[in-house]
Parts: structure tokens; C-alpha cells; sequence
């Protein structure tokens, strides 16, 4: 199913021993479009570290409870590699991290998610893995979805909006789309963009590059927070709208 990421920050993270805090926010791989950790605030339980989970550990959500469970215990979390406050999530950092849960390189392998289309089997089934060193130097493309919300948007032609919330499939933890809100001061319409209209995101400026037109992203499918994306509005943004070159 399709999830707003807005939503889902601030959800209680129920270890399998205990709550260890809530989702502070995600971290995403620019290059495959997926979310990669999930950050969580641990509050004084663990004060000034950054604890990052991996899909891999999490649970079906308990969207009623506004819960995620995480098949993991404080005691595992807590002796995990460390990483410092607002310290970048380094290929260096994610060897240590998947060494010690024994998860496999998710970089290593074909699909979105090394050997697999998803990260569940590694939790459930103890899929044979490769931790050797090779491919450990290529620096990841990994950033914080909270600082691309707001990011300006620019259509080929001129400035269009902002990013409003993104939005992911929770089978795969794939990006689907990117809400963008068109800045209209009284009746402001939220559109959805796919990542494939994405040229470029541009951290030093703080904006995103679509090579598409304002009048083209006028015609995208709106986004509606209150009822779910489905995804026959992808056919519509790709059949009708034109597949990004």
C-alpha cells in the first residue's frame, strides 16, 4: 500500500521488549528512490545518538495505534554501532551497521534491495549473505527526507512550488511519488510527481530540478491527504502526461 512518510513521523517504535521512542524521520537513497533507515528519537533512553533501523527489522504497521513494531530488542538496538548526532550515514558506518545484524549489503546485487525486491526476507528467512569488503568504498547517496520537505521545485520553465510529503510503498519502501504543492495562496492544489521527473535535487540551493513545464505539472494527478493513493494514477501520470525521458 501507498503511505504518506508525513504520517507515519511521530508513530511509537515498539521494540520487542519494550517502546524505545518514536520515528524522527527517514533516510532515503537518492539514486534508487527507496528508503533505506528509518531514524528513530529515543528521547532520554539514548540521548545525543542517532538510532537508525533498518527495514529490514520492521513490522507490519499498527496504523490505529499510530505503532511500528520492530523485531528487534532494546539491548540489540542499544549495543548497535554509533553514530553521532547529525553525523552522515557513511558506506563506512552501513558495513559496520549490516556486519553486526548480519543483514545483507543491500548495495550488493540487482534488485532494490541487493538480492531481493524486498527487505523482509532477511529477517524472516536467514537468507545466505556476502559480507565480504567489495564494493565497500562507493559513498552512498543517502539523505534526510525532512530536509528536502519544502524544497522549491522547478518546473524547465520556472519556479513551481514546494515538496509537501513524499510518498512510499510499504511492501518495498520504494518512493513512488513526490508531493508537490503548487504554492497557490488560497485554493493551493498538491499534485503528484514521480521520481522519474526528477533531474536533479540540489542540496546546496535547497530546491528540486523536474524537466517538466508548469503548464505539464498543472495537468498531474492531484493528491488528496485525505483518501489514499492508489496507483492507477501512475498510468495516468505516465500514459497521459508523458513518460519522463
Amino acid at each position: 500500500m501507498l503511505r504518506s512518510l508525513k504520517e507515519i513521523l511521530g508513530y511509537h517504535l515498539k521494540a520487542l521488549d519494550g517502546d524505545i521512542g518514536k520515528c524522527k524521520d527517514f533516510i532515503f537513497d537518492s539514486r534508487k528512490w527507496v528508503i533505506r533507515y528509518m531514524l528513530a528519537d529515543t528521547g532520554k533512553w539514548l540521548p545525543g545518538r542517532q538510532v537508525l533501523i533498518s527495514p529490514v527489522a520492521l513490522g507490519q504497521p499498527q496504523w490505529s495505534e499510530r505503532a511500528f513494531p520492530i523485531g528487534l530488542k532494546k539491548n540489540k538496538i542499544e549495543s548497535a554501532p554509533g553514530l553521532d548526532q547529525d553525523a552522515p550515514v557513511s558506506r563506512q558506518y552501513e558495513v559496520e551497521f549490516h556486519k553486526y545484524y548480519g543483514w545483507p549489503y543491500y548495495w550488493k546485487g540487482f534488485h532494490l534491495w541487493g538480492n531481493r525486491t524486498t527487505p523482509w526476507p532477511y529477517y524472516e528467512e536467514g537468507v545466505p549473505h556476502d559480507l565480504s569488503s567489495e564494493g565497500e568504498s562507493n559513498d552512498p547517496e543517502l539523505r534526510s527526507v525532512n530536509e528536502v520537505l519544502n524544497y522549491r521545485v522547478i518546473a524547465t520553465d520556472e519556479k513551481y512550488g514546494e515538496i509537501h510529503d513524499i510518498i512510499v510503498n510499504d511492501e518495498d519502501w520504494s518512493i513512488s511519488y513526490v508531493v508537490v504543492d503548487d504554492g497557490s495562496w488560497m485554493f493551493g492544489k498538491k499534485i503528484l510527481v514521480a521520481p522519474g521527473f526528477i533531474t536533479k535535487i540540489d542540496y546546496f540551493d535547497s530546491q528540486v530540478q523536474l524537466n517538466a513545464s508548469s503548464d505539464h505539472l498543472k495537468e498531474f494527478p492531484e493528491y488528496d491527504s485525505h483518501n489514499p493513493v492508489n496507483t492507477e494514477v501512475e498510468a495516468v501520470t505516465y500514459d497521459f502526461k508523458g513518460r519522463p525521458q
